[in-house]
């Protein structure tokens, strides 16, 4: 018989029929048994330690010398519990390593074979790392699932679950492409948590495969990989304050952008006029308005107040240049800016243009007081100046300077080459003190109205010497209609008749009708009409005067040269009740009548110059009549 192990229990006494007691005969029956060969075939068995507490290894097929319970080897059994299969004695190179005792119960020949090995496919893949399934491991799941929050799958990776690992790939791929580079709006918050949900879940599906799995990793490494997955979950966290981060940097120069646009819209509004201007000015408000009160903290919010100086810079920069009347409405424009403007972001700079404005509505108002098409206006101006800022420096300049005004242009009508252009800024000066209502002007205003009055005779005078004497005649008769009561209107009538008569013979304008009547002794001149329509009798010389004669009813027009043969016209020659009269009474001279006989409506169908010596003495008598032509 073989020897057998001094810790081999007995063999059963039942031994399975047909099985040989020879030495490697039973072997060839048995199936292999795991981890060595067939009895007595193939290479020999590696070495392996034996388990602990069994013998030391010794040469195949026999016990150590001495050991308890070693008996001589028994020819003729199979091979001896402890030896590999086919290790039986005399069988196998000597010095082979025995194979590792069998499982009590299977050690001899005769006894019932070992289970055979699982098929292919089940249990754990071949250098997967993972053994069979254990006991369960809180920590060992915990550990799993921390590491999948990392998003990077890592969980997975220890598992070996490599599909699990590139979904953790994939989705967080995607989810940077999606998120990078960083811009205003961020990731959409949908994204965000349909990541987080997915996180979540690979996080309790890696503990739920980690709970009972073995993983081939060292004990130093165990002790590492908890923290190591605690500071993995800083992936995430960092990952996210930096895009916070950089998100926050991208609204911040999103912010700056919108500044920077608009500094560009103040900037290409400066030099326009200001209605072309205002609503680019309004697009920049609004931005920095925005930018100040809802992003006040950002960095382009930090610098809106240095924006909004320089924004009332540029609007005033007209009166920087001191082009005062273009000034008026961009100042008024900051000024008004208190009223929608964000109060706490303006501050006091709305009341700092209180004295440029008032100091333009100065300059401006008293430079426009003598020109009629200045716009705006001196009234609108200087009221305005006297209603917004009574109390201001400027207001107390309004009245001296329109006196000014007024007293320049009146001291020079005598002297002045044009009294006429004087004139007419007097005018435009009067017009002005009419449409202003401060009580304070109401003395210069007087002083505005004589000067005008001053002025059209002055005017009407020169246009006379000038011999202009339509609007010499005109300007005169005017003259005569507005001021019935001066001193001067009997002669601006002079003036006047003198010119139309010079209109018509212009040696009627040699000399300006004198003011003052001439005294002594007066010759009679009666005139006669003897003619059908009305007439005008203008006369000038040393009396200038005008007297007009009624319609003859009963006269008619004498033949003309071709149809009187040569006769002589004997005017005037009925009853003189028959013909309207006038009874002139001059002074000796050279007179130039002019006769002008009314036609249809307000035109005359005769003119007709004569010149008339009066002499000192006489009586004179002159008979008007009408010729038909031929």
């Amino acid at each position: 018989m073989g020897e057998e192990p001094n810790d081999a229990r007995p063999e059963p006494s039942d031994r399975i029929p047909g099985t040989g007691d020879g030495a490697g005969d039973g072997s060839l029956n048995r199936p292999p048994q795991a981890g060595g060969t067939s009895g007595g075939f193939g290479p020999p068995a590696p070495w392996e330690a034996p388990p602990p507490g069994g013998p030391a290894p010794g040469p195949a097929g026999a016990a150590a010398p001495g050991a308890p319970g070693a008996s001589a080897p028994t020819p003729g059994f199979g091979p001896p519990t402890g030896a590999g299969a086919g290790a039986g004695q005399g069988y196998g190179p000597p010095g082979a390593a025995p194979a590792p005792a069998p499982a009590p119960g299977w050690a001899g020949a005769g006894t019932l074979p070992p289970p055979p090995a699982a098929p292919p496919g089940y249990g754990p893949p071949s250098g997967s790392g993972q053994g069979p399934r254990g006991e369960a491991n809180p920590a060992q799941a915990v550990l799993i699932g921390l590491l999948n929050l990392s998003c990077l799958g890592l969980g997975y990776v220890f598992l070996r679950n490599w599909i699990g690992a590139a979904l953790c790939w994939v989705a967080t791929a995607a989810l940077l492409v999606l998120a990078l580079p960083a811009d205003v709006d961020g990731v959409p918050m949908g994204l965000l948590v349909g990541y987080g949900v997915f996180l979540l879940a690979v996080a309790a599906d890696g503990a739920r495969r980690g709970l009972r799995a073995t993983l081939s990793i060292g004990a130093s490494f165990r002790r590492l990989a908890l923290p190591l997955a605690v500071v993995l979950l800083a992936v995430p966290a960092g990952g996210s304050l930096a895009y916070g981060a950089a998100r926050d940097e991208a609204r911040e120069q999103a912010l700056l952008d919108r500044l920077s646009v608009a500094d560009a819209e103040v900037k290409s509004a400066d030099g326009l006029p200001f209605d072309r201007a205002e609503p680019l000015l309004k697009k920049a408000l609004d931005a920095y308005e925005d930018l100040g009160t809802k992003h006040a903290g950002s960095r382009a919010g930090k610098l809106v107040p240095a924006r909004l100086d320089a924004y009332y810079e540029t609007v005033s920069g007209p009166y920087e240049r001191k082009t005062y009347c273009e000034a008026i409405t961009p100042l008024k424009h900051l000024r008004g800016l208190a009223d929608s403007f964000d109060k706490g972001l303006l501050g006091s700079r709305p009341a700092k243009t209180d004295e440029p404005l008032a100091h333009s509505l100065y300059e401006c108002g008293t430079a426009a007081l003598a020109v009629a098409t200045a716009r705006p206006t001196a009234a609108e101006s200087l009221n305005e100046l006297l209603g917004t800022f009574p109390k201001s420096s400027h207001a107390t300049r309004v009245e001296p300077a329109v006196r000014e005004a007024v007293k320049k242009r009146t001291s020079v009508l005598d002297s002045v080459p044009d009294p006429c252009e004087a004139t007419t800024e007097l005018r435009t000066l009067r017009a002005t003190l009419r449409d202003m209502t401060d009580a304070s002007l109401d003395g210069v205003t007087r002083e505005a109205v004589a000067g005008v009055q001053r002025g059209d005779f002055a005017c009407g005078t020169d246009q006379f010497k000038d011999k202009n004497y339509e609007e010499a005649t005109k300007t005169m008769t005017e003259y005569a209609k507005a001021y019935p009561d001066s001193p001067e209107a009997a002669h601006a009538r002079s003036i006047a008749i003198a010119a139309e008569i010079a209109d018509e013979e212009p040696a009627a304008g040699k000399r300006l009708p004198p003011s003052e009547v001439p005294g002594g002794s007066r010759m009679i001149l009666v005139v006669s009409n003897d003619g059908p329509g009305a007439v005008d009798l203008l006369y000038t010389g040393p009396m200038t005067g005008k007297v007009t004669l009624k319609t003859c009813a009963t006269c008619t027009k004498y033949p003309g040269p071709i149809f009187s043969q040569g006769k002589k016209v004997k005017a005037c020659q009925g009853p003189a009740s028959k013909y309207p009269k006038a009874t002139l009474l001059l002074p000796a001279g050279d007179y130039h009548f002019l006769q002008k006989r009314a036609g249809t409506g307000s035109s005359y169908s005769d003119t007709k110059t004569s010149k008339v010596k009066i002499e000192p003495g006489y009586s004179y008598t002159n008979c008007l009549y009408v010729t038909s032509g031929y």
